[in-house]
């Protein structure tokens, strides 16, 4: 017969699971041997079930990414079987439409036996430095991007498949770096393992099924209730984003309610299109499923249960349903901003829960690439962030990520790993949304290339043209935007080269404000003008309640 829990006993048990997949990331944080896994917090660990179903995610790192690894357990299991496990496994991929949507993230899962049986798998995914190919937004294809894995065995009965492991750090650039990591990530899923084995043993429990059952049943019914507690109806969104000027991208989003069950529908959105812009529909549930989490039940932990009461469709070839071998580098200028279009579309039932559209939804990412004076090849990526979108119950957080949590972490580590110098780092004056409560300023970024040799640039970003807009009467946030010294204003979406002591800059978006400018408090538009987050200028412009520059 299957145990009962008690509440309190429950909550011990949850509150150890998330124990393990917490030392889990933490293994990995301290084993990986580049910053975008240490310092941009670009990873993610978890413990599933026999099924592949998250049970316990890790507190820290990509949130959505936790919900994306069970869904490529999911797939590997297709491909290898219950039966055919072994202790000592450890499968790995980066196939788009298995696990998280682009090849730079490797997701990878090892099985969990317990006396002598299949209990359940740890996994592991993180965001390697390099993975060959060409990163950018207008790659045509996804051969152009890179080594696409399959899923294959890494290690085999705890021996490591060395020719296949070969074969492919030929093909990238950084094969000692990449290598290190994908260690890492083993040595996480080995730590998961044995505090997995502990804690059966230390609860009594054969296996994870019975407390499965229960810690998903929770969470399934905590958003349940969330959902049913809303009206019944259709609500629509429409959000323009800025593309390329021959495929402008637009997302249309519907969210049905009936009941205790909701459903996404993205038909009506653009045509997938022949660059790298594109969703696989992992990617578009996951960045469906954690904003949608984060307004109807943020209290509960996130587990498989949490995502069951929400289906997310979207038609196949569009851009956020992507077919093969549809480029997908780029994949987060679309996915991102599917936090926008929910909130939106919700604004009207949901008015003291959602966000403003956030002016780092979708994420402006940069690389610079290029040779040390010594001659070795480094790839740096800028991880900083925007402005972050208002709500009902204040202003926008600046300079926050969102709906990614992915962090820039220490300027000297980026400086130490590559010849560039971080000149200026600061906040945006007057890139926040003017509104009852004030988007989220964003930043400006400067990088000088210190290098004796030209390196290049390749930036990776949205918003251009299309603000993070604000919701309620409140006003868009500032656009983005970048340049090169000697060559002027350049696309978010391009490659060029920076000469030896040439500056690239970047001007983040800010976010969009929350409610009418005319109800913000004279107060705080008097201390923002006195931090010198608001201009003058523009709170005159904003603000009808300011008079001759006082509020």
């Amino acid at each position: 017969m299957a145990p009962a829990f008690d509440p309190v006993t429950l909550e011990i048990l949850w509150s150890r699971l998330i124990a393990v997949a917490d030392e889990s990331a933490t293994t990995l944080l301290r084993t990986a041997f580049t910053p975008i896994i240490r310092e941009s917090n670009d990873f993610a660990t978890c413990l599933m079930t026999v099924d592949g179903e998250a049970l316990a995610e890790c507190s820290g790192g990509i949130p959505a990414f936790a919900g994306l690894l069970a869904r490529a357990a999911q797939h590997i299991l297709r491909k290898f079987p219950h039966e055919v496990w072994q202790e000592g496994d450890c499968v790995f991929t980066n196939d788009p439409w298995i696990a998280t949507g682009h090849l730079p993230d490797v997701a990878m899962i090892a099985p969990i036996f317990f006396r002598g049986r299949l209990v359940g798998f740890s996994g592991t995914v993180a965001h390697t430095p390099d993975i060959g190919g060409r990163q950018g937004a207008d790659n045509r294809e996804l051969f152009e991007e890179g080594v696409c894995i399959p899923p294959l065995h890494l290690y085999r009965a705890g021996d490591r498949c060395e020719e296949m492991l070969a074969l492919f750090l030929e093909n990238v650039r950084q094969p000692d770096l990449l290598l290190g990591d994908l260690e890492a990530q083993v040595t996480a899923n080995a730590v998961c393992r044995r505090r997995a084995v502990a804690f059966l043993e230390e609860a009594g429990l054969e296996d994870f099924e019975a407390l499965a059952r229960a810690i998903h049943g929770m969470s399934e019914r905590a958003m349940r209730t969330a959902i049913a507690s809303l009206p019944d109806g259709e609500y629509h969104s429409e959000i323009e984003l800025d593309g390329f000027p021959d495929h402008p991208t637009r997302i249309c989003c519907t969210v049905t309610i009936e009941g205790d069950a909701m459903t996404v529908d993205y038909a009506g959105s653009s045509k997938q299109n022949g660059r790298a812009t594109n969703c696989t529909l992992n990617y578009t549930h996951a960045y469906s499923i954690y904003p949608l989490k984060c307004v109807l039940d943020p209290d509960t932990r996130r587990n498989e249960g949490s995502y069951r009461p929400i289906r997310v469709t979207a038609p196949e070839g569009s851009v956020l349903n992507a077919a093969r071998p549809a480029a997908v580098n780029a994949r987060h200028l679309s996915g991102h901003a599917l936090s926008c279009a929910l909130y939106q579309a919700l604004a009207e039932i949901l008015p003291d829960r959602v966000l403003a559209d956030s002016g780092g939804a979708p994420a402006l990412r940069a690389g610079i690439v290029g040779r040390s004076d010594a001659g070795d090849p480094f790839t740096m990526i800028l991880f900083a962030s925007a402005g972050m979108g208002a709500s009902a119950h204040g202003d926008g957080l600046a300079t926050t990520a969102f709906p990614t949590n992915s962090g820039a972490g220490s300027l000297e580590v980026l400086e130490a790993g590559a010849p560039v110098l971080f000149k200026r780092k600061q906040l945006r004056v007057d890139s926040g949304g003017a509104g009852k409560y004030r988007g989220g300023l964003g930043q400006v970024c400067e990088i000088e290339n210190i290098a004796s040799q030209t390196v290049y640039v390749t930036i990776i970003g949205e918003r251009e043209k299309h603000p993070a807009r604000g919701v309620l009467g409140g006003q868009p946030g500032a656009c983005a935007s970048a340049s090169v010294g000697g060559l002027g204003a350049v696309s978010l979406k391009s490659r060029s080269p920076l000469k030896p002591g040439a500056s690239v800059t970047f001007h983040f978006a800010g976010g969009g404000g929350f409610g009418d400018p005319a109800e913000r408090d004279p107060a705080a538009v008097a201390t923002d003008m006195r931090l010198g987050l608001v201009s003058e200028d523009a709170a005159r412009r904003d603000y009808p309640q300011v008079a001759g520059g006082g509020a």
